[in-house]
C-alpha cells in the first residue's frame, strides 16, 4: 500500500512536520496538529473499545464543531465512515437517516428532534436498534451486532476522547469510503454519496491550485459542515496544512471577530451573508483585513483584500455536486470561457452525453458525465441506483450541460426539477411527499418562484379532497414539521385538479400558470 495516502495519513504527517502549526481553533479550544493527531487517536481507539469497526458508520447530529473533524479523520483512521447530517432537518428526516445509516455510534447535541430521536432509540429493544449504550462483542462492529451507541457532544464527547489510548492502527486503503454527505433526493428522500480519502485529497489538490491556497491558509467553517461547499475548503485547508476555525453557524458579527482574532484568509460566504458582514461592520470595529476575497461592492471591498486567484477573480464559479467531492469544473481554468461553468478540474474527465449514453457534438445539450480521481464512490445501500448512476463506467450527473466550441462547460439545469433557496437545494419530490400525508391533500405539486433576496422561494398547488379542509397556513405547518424549515413553502395555490405529464405533474404548465422560474441554470 505504498501509493495509498488518506485522511488519517495526512494528519500523522502534519504532526511530525508542522509540530508547532495550529491546526483547530473553537472557542476556547485551540490544538496543534500533533494535539489533534493525539485526540484522533485516542477518539479512534474509543470509538473501536465500543465496537465500531471498518465499513460502520458513524453519525454526527450538531452544528458545526471541532469534533466533525476530529470525527472524519478518527474514521478515516479506523477504517469507518463518518456522516454529518443536516442538523436542521425535521425529526423524521432524521429518523430517515437514522434507519437508513444504520449508524454504529451518533455522536448528538440537544435539540427537539435528535433528543426526541435519542429517548426512542435508547428505549428500543436490542433486537431492533439496540440499547443505546451497549457495546459489541469483541471483534464485531456495532451496527452488525444490534447495538448504537449514543454520545452526547461536549463533555460526554470529551470524556469519550480521554477514555481511549494511544495505540497503532492497520493501514487502511485510501479508496476506502471515509465520509457520507447526504444528497440527491429527487425520488423524496435522499442518499448518502460516498466520498473516499482519495477522492477527497484529489479534489482539495485541485481546489489548492485554483483557490492558491497556501501555507497559512486559515479558514473559518461558518457554513454548515454536512453541505459539500464547506467541508471541501475545511479540508483543502487541512491539505495545505491550515488552520481550521469552527464557529456553530453563521452569525455575522461573530464571523467579523473571528476573522479580526484568528487573521482568517477565507471563510463559507455569499450575498446575503456578504451583506449582512458589512452590516455588522459598519463603522470598522473589526479588522477584516486579512480576508482575502471575492470582490462584491464597494463597501464590502474597502474591508477585505480582494484577491486575484482564479478562485476569487471568477467569482468563485464553476460546476459541482456532492457526488464529485465539490467542484467538478473551475470558471477560474477558463476565464474568458464561453460556458459559465468553466473547465473540468486537471484529475477528471467530462463528457456530455445523450439518451442513448453516445457524446454530443459542441453546443448540443446532454447530460454532464465525469469520471475520475475526486468522483464519489456511489450511494450508500442503493445497488439499482448506483449500477443506473455509473453505468458504461461514467458517473451520470443528473444535469444537463452543454460544451461550447472553445471547450468550455455551460450548466443548463437539472434534468428533474431542483429548487435553490439560498444555499439550499430543495427537492419538490420531498415537499410533496409530506405535502401529500396531510389527510385532506388529494394531491400537490411544488415550484419555484423569484425572490429577490433567496433566488428561490418554494411555492405549492394543492388539490384537496372532495370533502377536505385545510388552510395555506395549516399546510405549511403540516410541512414544516416533517421537512427542515426553509423547505416549506412561502405560498399555497389551491386548484381542481395538477396537471399531468404521464403520472409525473406537469411542471411547465404549473411555472406558467403560478409564476414558477428562476431555477438553476439558464
Amino acid at each position: 500500500m505504498i501509493h495509498s495516502l488518506s485522511l488519517s495519513d495526512v494528519l500523522a504527517e502534519h504532526a511530525r512536520s508542522r509540530p508547532q502549526v495550529t491546526a483547530v481553533v473553537d472557542g476556547d479550544v485551540r490544538l496543534t496538529y500533533p494535539e489533534l493527531d493525539a485526540r484522533v487517536t485516542r477518539l479512534a481507539s474509543a470509538l473501536a473499545d465500543r465496537g465500531v469497526a471498518a465499513g460502520d458508520r458513524v453519525l454526527w447530529l450538531g452544528q458545526n464543531a471541532h469534533a466533525v473533524l476530529e470525527l472524519l479523520l478518527a474514521c478515516s483512521r479506523l477504517g469507518a465512515i463518518f456522516c454529518p447530517a443536516n442538523w436542521r432537518q425535521s425529526e423524521d428526516e432524521l429518523r430517515f437517516i437514522r434507519t437508513d445509516l444504520t449508524p454504529a455510534a451518533v455522536v448528538w447535541e440537544p435539540s427537539d428532534a435528535t433528543t426526541s430521536l435519542h429517548a426512542q432509540s435508547t428505549a428500543a429493544p436490542a433486537s431492533s436498534e439496540g440499547s443505546g449504550e451497549g457495546q459489541a462483542p469483541s471483534g464485531a462492529g456495532a451496527a452488525e451486532n444490534g447495538t448504537m451507541v449514543w454520545v452526547r457532544a461536549g463533555e460526554d464527547y470529551e470524556e469519550l476522547v480521554a477514555s481511549g489510548s494511544v495505540r497503532e492502527f492497520p493501514q487502511v486503503a485510501d479508496t476506502e469510503p471515509t465520509l457520507a454527505l447526504y444528497t440527491a433526493a429527487f425520488a423524496g428522500r435522499p442518499n448518502a454519496a460516498l466520498l473516499s480519502s482519495a477522492a477527497l485529497i484529489a479534489h482539495s489538490a485541485s481546489l489548492l491550485v485554483v483557490r492558491q491556497m497556501e501555507p497559512g491558509f486559515t479558514f473559518l467553517n461558518n457554513g454548515p459542515l454536512f453541505h459539500v461547499g464547506t467541508m471541501m475548503f475545511c479540508l483543502a485547508t487541512l491539505q495545505i496544512g491550515g488552520t481550521n476555525v469552527f464557529t456553530p453557524a453563521f452569525d455575522a458579527e461573530e464571523v467579523c471577530r473571528l476573522i479580526d482574532a484568528e487573521r482568517v484568509t477565507q471563510a463559507f460566504l455569499f450575498g446575503q451573508m456578504i451583506d449582512a458582514v458589512v452590516k455588522a461592520n459598519a463603522g470598522g470595529k473589526y479588522d477584516l483585513s486579512s480576508l482575502r476575497f471575492v470582490s462584491h461592492s464597494a463597501e464590502w471591498d474597502s474591508m477585505i483584500t480582494v484577491d486575484d486567484s482564479p478562485w476569487c477573480r471568477s467569482k468563485m464559479g464553476g460546476y459541482g455536486q456532492t457526488e464529485v467531492g465539490g467542484m467538478l469544473t473551475f470558471l477560474g481554468l477558463a476565464e474568458g470561457g464561453a460556458g459559465f461553468a468553466g473547465r473540468p478540474s486537471p484529475l477528471v474527465q467530462v463528457r456530455i452525453l445523450g439518451p442513448d449514453d453516445s457524446e454530443m457534438p459542441p453546443g448540443e445539450v446532454g447530460e454532464i458525465c465525469a469520471r475520475g480521481k475526486s468522483l464519489f464512490s456511489g450511494y450508500f445501500a442503493r445497488p439499482d441506483l448506483n449500477a443506473e448512476k455509473s453505468r458504461n463506467g461514467w458517473h451520470h450527473t443528473g444535469d444537463l450541460g452543454r460544451r461550447e466550441p472553445d471547450g468550455t462547460i455551460t450548466f443548463i439545469g437539472p434534468k428533474l426539477r431542483m429548487i435553490k433557496s439560498g444555499a439550499e437545494n430543495i427537492y419538490p419530490a420531498e415537499v410533496e411527499r409530506a405535502l401529500k400525508s396531510h389527510p385532506a391533500v388529494a394531491d400537490a405539486a411544488v415550484i419555484g418562484i423569484p425572490d429577490p433576496t433567496w433566488h428561490q422561494a418554494v411555492k405549492a398547488v394543492v388539490a384537496l379532497k372532495a370533502d377536505g379542509v385545510a388552510t395555506a397556513d395549516e399546510l405549511i405547518e403540516h410541512v414544516k414539521k416533517q421537512v427542515a424549515s426553509y423547505k416549506k413553502p412561502r405560498e399555497v395555490a389551491f386548484v381542481d385538479t395538477i396537471p399531468k405529464r404521464g403520472f409525473t405533474p406537469d411542471y411547465d404548465a404549473l411555472d406558467a400558470a403560478h409564476g414558477g422560474g428562476n431555477y438553476p441554470g439558464l
